[in-house]
């Protein structure tokens, strides 16, 4: 076990060199130096995330003049998600596409953002990311060794599809959900009284076909791309989670490129993030429609007692601060 976690890290260190030799090979005071950034994601091409790394790229580069060459990588090409968070930390010249819940195992109270039915509008997401309460929390990610280059990208409304009709948290007894493996979905899916079952998104179609599993969640082109739809006939619109996203970079990259680099990479990834929210809302629709003329059967459900089911997620993450649910209350009731 030692020998293999010690080629584990060796393989890491090559990647990571790998990663970053194209811009150390350019080292210099030049003011026209090229400084090569990965970015990385496990969404397929032509997904929304996709189509708004591709926008990033085309406007991070006119704007620096090519000073910046943008390199995307899709479909989990530099690995999964902890893989290549672990690059980043190692200094690696990468962005990486993540989630709340998961920035959570390195400051807690950052996966309240994906709590079950924590807003009714995701725009109060986008507000919370204002806040000075938020930005305490990007401090902490700081001295974790993590920096948040942009907070503007919308991930979308997570929803239900099932092998068997469900209306109601009830109707969800003994139903084994596919979930992502992390704590914030395995105790949303409990508290809403499922059986969450995490397993890898590539699992999840052979997993449905085969009974392993009776639904999964996720926003409408996810279930789409995956193909949920061909072995779950039953879509329940829960809207359980609304979805903002992070891209994040280790400390030790972003503090090596020049400050006015720097804030390109951060305007333009908001920016990009602002045209792939049009896209996600023409997306949602579009799969509605694919999905009715298919034979899904689409339920719009009342989702107050599934809400009121939720509020129990606050009572099972002890590593949140004990007034989190008050202070998202207070900002968001505060807010101008």
């Amino acid at each position: 076990m030692k020998n293999g976690k010690t080629m584990s890290s060796l393989l890491l260190l090559v990647m990571v060199a790998l990663l970053t030799a194209c811009s150390t090979a350019d080292a210099g005071n030049s003011p026209d130096q090229v400084y090569t950034v990965n970015i990385a994601y496990g969404n397929q091409p032509g997904e929304p995330v996709d189509q708004m790394a591709r926008k990033w790229k085309e406007l991070a580069e006119e704007r620096s003049n090519g000073r910046l060459n943008i390199r995307l990588y899709p479909s989990s090409q530099l690995g999964s998600e902890a893989d290549v968070v672990e690059q980043a930390l190692f200094g690696s010249n990468v962005i990486i596409f993540t989630g709340y819940d998961f920035l959570m195992n390195f400051v807690p109270d950052l996966g309240v953002m994906t709590a079950p039915y924590l807003v009714d509008d995701v725009e109060d997401l986008f507000y919370l990311t204002t806040t000075d309460w938020f930005k305490s929390l990007e401090d902490d990610l700081r001295q974790e060794g993590l920096e948040i280059v942009t907070t503007n990208t919308l991930y979308g409304e997570r929803h239900l599809m099932t092998t068997k009709e469900v209306l109601t948290p009830e109707d969800l007894k003994g139903l084994k959900i596919r979930v992502p493996n992390n704590q914030m979905y395995i105790h949303t899916f409990s508290v809403l009284g499922a059986s969450p079952t995490p397993l890898p998104l590539s699992d999840m179609y052979a997993s449905l076909q085969q009974g392993v599993i009776d639904g999964a969640e996720n926003p409408l082109p996810v279930l789409s791309g995956s193909k949920t739809h061909e072995v779950a006939k039953f879509l329940a619109l829960t809207g359980h989670t609304k979805i903002i996203s992070p891209w994040v970079t280790g400390n030790e990259f972003m503090d090596s490129l020049p400050a006015d680099l720097r804030d390109i990479l951060q305007t333009t990834g908001d920016e990009a993030g602002e045209f792939e929210k049009t896209i996600v809302a023409e997306e949602e629709e579009k799969v509605l429609e694919d999905f009715a003329s298919q034979g899904i059967k689409i339920n719009e459900i009342d989702v107050e007692p599934f809400k009121e089911r939720a509020q129990e997620i606050f009572n099972r993450i002890p590593e949140w601060s004990p007034d989190l649910q008050e202070t998202i209350q207070e900002l968001l009731d505060n807010r101008d």
